[in-house]
């Protein structure tokens, strides 16, 4: 399994001040609702402390936590792809303090400065493919689980 890519880390000190330059802090208290899926996707933010959970909604009423993302994580890359909507929802379990980032200021950096623009996007392909393997994981965890008559 590849390892988790955080993404201001990964990026050079150079690239970072750059992206940090747009970026402010924010903070969501513990069972606040951050995103609904099918909103609209105009920011991101990346995860200081606190521990947000990524869900998909199956019912009317109830919703399945699909992955929980804590310190140094990304949350939300809808941003970057048309048609710019949340694909899962995202709520806070615990406070949580983030750097939130406006998705028109992020773009308009990645045209002014292509290299970062591709690395970003490199880095957010890395992030999405360590999380579907980590779902691909859980899936045939469930369904052994299924399987075994433990569910």
């Amino acid at each position: 399994m590849t390892k988790a890519t955080k993404l201001l880390t990964a990026l050079a000190p150079p690239q970072r001040q750059r992206l940090m330059a747009l970026g402010r802090e924010v903070s969501f208290a513990e069972d606040a609702r951050i995103f609904e899926a099918g909103g609209t996707a105009d920011r991101f933010w990346v995860i200081r402390s606190g521990a947000v959970s990524l869900d998909q909604r199956v019912t009317s009423v109830r919703r399945v936590t699909v992955a929980s993302l804590g310190s140094g994580d990304l949350l939300g890359w809808s941003w970057l792809f048309p048609p710019y909507r949340w694909d899962f929802g995202a709520e806070a379990f615990s406070p949580v303090r983030a750097y939130e980032f406006d998705a028109q200021a992020v773009l308009g950096l990645c045209e002014e400065d292509p290299r970062l623009g591709f690395l970003l996007v490199r880095l957010v392909a890395e992030i999405l493919a360590h999380r579907l393997e980590m779902t691909r994981g859980q899936l045939m965890e469930q369904y052994a689980m299924h399987r075994r008559g433990v569910l």
